[in-house]
């Protein structure tokens, strides 16, 4: 991959989110076809998720933000819960057909709400590294999205205050800032590669991996499940 400089300066793009979707897209669609019905029974890194469990819940969240339905209560773990019994009969290929159907247009919804689906879009790619880590294949939160992805962290990640972090990250030629400065502290300090970095702001395993993190507890960084 050819790094592309991102910083917290950079200015909004509203099809930013679309266009992580479309390219996680092109290349976890082609995986999940080629893929047999047992691969889908493996357990993810999420809590009592299966592969399916996982997808489930991603078409799910996409096919309401392309239907616009936001009803009290949407994405809370209740409601994710709802949504993958509901498709507990479906076949693996109707999942991912909703899944298909749901990153080519979601990007043209979130684009009208301003920012406030686009957390939707970065779990959307994060859940797709889930489950190529469930599956053993390399780009697990990385790829051609990388940049993408990593712009939006920080965008988030101001959108929800979370503990400042200065980031170095391995062939990015500018530091990445995210989070809130609350003036009690200086920010963290994070040195190493950008998909652990994706890894410790998201929750997700860190064995195996190398970095430097300073300022900050690994616990304090996770922005969602």
């Amino acid at each position: 991959m050819t790094a592309t400089t991102h910083t917290h300066d950079e200015a909004y793009d509203p099809e930013r989110p679309g266009r992580l979707l479309r390219t996680e897209r092109d290349v976890l669609i082609p995986l999940l076809r080629a893929a047999d019905d047992s691969a889908y029974a493996i357990r993810t890194c999420c809590p009592g998720w299966t592969v399916r469990h996982v997808l489930a819940h991603c078409s799910s969240a996409l096919a309401r933000v392309v239907e616009k339905r936001f009803e009290e209560g949407v994405y809370s773990p209740e409601s994710n819960d709802r949504d993958i019994a509901e498709r507990a009969d479906w076949p693996n290929s109707r999942i991912v057909d909703e899944l298909e159907h749901g990153m080519t247009e979601a990007g043209a919804v979130m684009v009208a709400f301003k920012g406030r689906l686009d957390g939707v879009a970065l779990g959307e790619w994060v859940h797709a590294g889930d489950v190529r880590e469930a599956w053993g294949l390399p780009g697990a939160y990385g790829g051609a999205g990388l940049g993408d992805a990593l712009t939006l962290l920080g965008e988030y990640s101001r959108s929800t205050s979370a503990v400042s972090l200065h980031a170095d990250v391995d062939g990015w030629d500018e530091p990445l800032s995210l989070g809130v400065p609350d003036g009690r502290r200086p920010p963290a300090r994070y040195i190493g590669d950008a998909p652990t970095l994706i890894r410790l702001c998201t929750g997700r395993p860190l064995v195996g991996t190398r970095y430097e993190l300073a300022g900050a507890r690994e616990g304090e960084l996770p922005l969602f499940d």
